[in-house]
């Protein structure tokens, strides 16, 4: 059973950072492209960072760039979104997906994990 699961949320000040995780299992996603998107309350969800599973290729989403940066470890099987210069308008729930290179479906999705930041 494939699986994503999200560490690392919690409650910061402005400015802080914050480092997520997101852990895949059940399969192997070589040939997968991995992404965070956020979505805040009463938002459409939005698009943060992606990375392809061999981590040759990364994007951002225009409202992070040059804050957050996107990294994965094969060993660990785990995806990372390092993010720093937080501002309050990043809270939001966060979820890790996966979905095969080429595709524009998302195959899996995780359970998401809520970034709040404090003014």
């Amino acid at each position: 059973q494939v699986q994503l699961a999200e560490y690392g949320g919690g409650l910061v000040q402005a400015g802080g950072s914050l480092r997520l995780s997101c852990s895949a299992s059940g399969r192997t996603f070589s040939g997968y492209v991995m992404l965070w998107f956020r979505q805040a309350a009463r938002k459409e969800r939005e698009f943060v960072a992606l990375i392809t599973w061999n981590g040759r290729t990364t994007s951002y989403g225009d409202s992070v760039k040059g804050r957050f940066t996107i990294s994965r470890d094969i060993s660990k099987n785990t995806v990372y979104l390092q993010m720093s210069s937080l501002k309050p308008e990043d809270t939001a729930v966060y979820y890790c997906a996966a979905r095969r290179i080429g595709e524009g479906e998302v195959d899996y999705w995780g359970q998401g994990t809520q970034v709040t930041v404090s003014s």
